[in-house]
């Protein structure tokens, strides 16, 4: 297994570039893919968001500072990726971003990959009823199981302000599936 530090070196050597590349890929693409699939929904947009992602890495690892770690950054791409995806979806569509995930997830049950049954359909209901942020921190920290120094890396948020946003939203959902 090679180390972060190491990995990074051969990313930004011309020499290794490729290589390193296909090591990052193997390491973090189903990690990556399931954290878009957790913001996007759908399978086959997830796929495309994930693509784009590794393009936005791969021409801008040369930019990589390391003042956060390199999964840190990657997931930030990602996460960013995921939202913009959802913006210019929802633009295209002429709706709102919460109509765009509304539609996905009423999709959800017609995706040959997803596996979830109806106790999964009204979580992921009750989780798009958050806002954008706090759905981001519930999935990060309930399927993705992060730690709030990772997210907080991620998100660009402190920590403490990520535990009141997870508090919040595990509220949220909990009045959701009570009443609903």
């Amino acid at each position: 297994m090679i180390d972060e530090a190491q990995l990074l070196e051969q990313l930004k050597s011309e020499t290794y570039k490729n290589k390193a590349f296909k090591a990052l890929l193997s390491l973090y693409k189903e990690r990556l893919y399931w954290h878009i699939r957790s913001i996007v929904k759908s399978h086959d947009d997830a796929d495309d968001v994930l693509q784009n992602t590794f393009i936005k890495i791969f021409k801008n690892i040369d930019k990589f500072k390391g003042d956060s770690k390199l999964f840190s950054w990657m997931y930030r791409i990602a996460t960013n990726e995921s939202i913009t995806f959802i913006n210019k979806k929802a633009k295209r569509l002429q709706v709102s971003n919460e109509e765009v995930q509304n539609l996905a997830i009423n999709n959800l049950p017609s995706d040959v990959y997803f596996e979830g049954n109806e106790i999964q359909l009204k979580l992921q209901r009750a989780i798009a009823t958050l806002p954008e942020k706090q759905q981001l921190v519930f999935n990060m920290k309930y399927f993705e199981d992060l730690k709030y120094k990772d997210m907080s890396e991620i998100l660009e948020t402190s920590e403490g302000a990520l535990k009141a946003s997870y508090h919040i939203a595990v509220k949220k959902i909990e009045a959701y599936l009570t009443h609903n």
